[in-house]
């Protein structure tokens, strides 16, 4: 896992003695831990989570999390992920078959 590789803990030898250690955690085995990335990354994911905030991305996004809605849905109610059939017209027909199904649904709950 990429997280354990790129990011550094420090840990709380140094909160034992800290006059502010309350304000801080109330862990009383050790102190707080922080976790630090290298630059490079930190600058990347910040970015990102400011690039996060405009109303482009939100608009982008709201796109996309339409689409995987209805992704889920299909897989949630007609478990589309795995054929049940073998050959590629049989598994298109299936498909067919569940989006039919997954309008009827729509339809119904509207």
């Amino acid at each position: 896992m990429w997280i354990k590789k790129y990011h550094r803990t420090i840990t709380g030898d140094r909160c034992q003695t800290c006059p502010v250690r309350p304000q801080c955690t109330r862990s009383t085995r050790s102190g707080r831990q922080l976790m630090l990335r290298p630059r490079e990354i930190h600058d990347t994911v910040e970015h990102a989570r400011a690039e996060q905030t405009t109303d482009e991305w939100k608009q982008r996004h709201a796109t996309r999390a339409g689409v995987e809605g209805t992704i889920h849905q299909a897989v949630a109610a007609t478990g589309i992920r795995r054929s049940r059939y073998l050959g590629l017209a049989k598994t298109h027909l299936a498909h067919v078959i569940a989006a039919t199904a997954i309008n009827l649904i729509r339809l119904d709950a509207w």
